[in-house]
């Protein structure tokens, strides 16, 4: 059975996509993988985004910002918020009634530094702590 992942970020411009392609890639047939954000809507992933995920093999060309909704929400079987943020506004848009499964990408209860508006060197290390991060949620 397949495994369905939504990750989630404030915009899906920069985090959230780049942890479903990672989780895409390493995960394989295994996973069904998206991304949305609290508030992107159509929106490339962002350029700097784009080019460290390339230096790490990973493709974001062609990524649109999606806008989390409650559907998509009960889509997943697994939700992964960024940050505390974002998984505050998750819980809120699910409902008390959801079944989903939701919690923060990172263990220990740490958030997924957003690297918008911040160097080159943020972008990489944001990309770093998501691919490190990734094999926890694979099946």
């Amino acid at each position: 059975m397949t495994r369905r992942i939504l990750t989630v970020c404030l915009g899906n411009y920069c985090r959230s996509p780049f942890a479903a392609r990672v989780l895409a890639d390493l995960g394989g047939a295994a996973v069904e993988v998206r991304s949305a954000g609290l508030t992107g809507a159509w929106r490339e992933a962002h350029p700097e985004m784009v080019a460290v995920a390339g230096v790490l093999g990973y493709d974001l060309t062609g990524h649109r910002a999606t806008r989390v909704t409650a559907e998509l929400i009960e889509w997943a079987d697994l939700v992964l918020a960024m940050d505390h943020a974002v998984l505050d506004r998750l819980y809120a848009l699910a409902g008390p009634d959801s079944t989903t499964e939701m919690r923060l990408y990172l263990d220990h209860d740490r958030d997924v530094p957003d690297p918008m508006g911040r160097s080159a060197v943020e972008f990489v290390y944001c990309a770093l702590l998501i691919e490190a991060g990734a094999a926890r949620h694979l099946p």
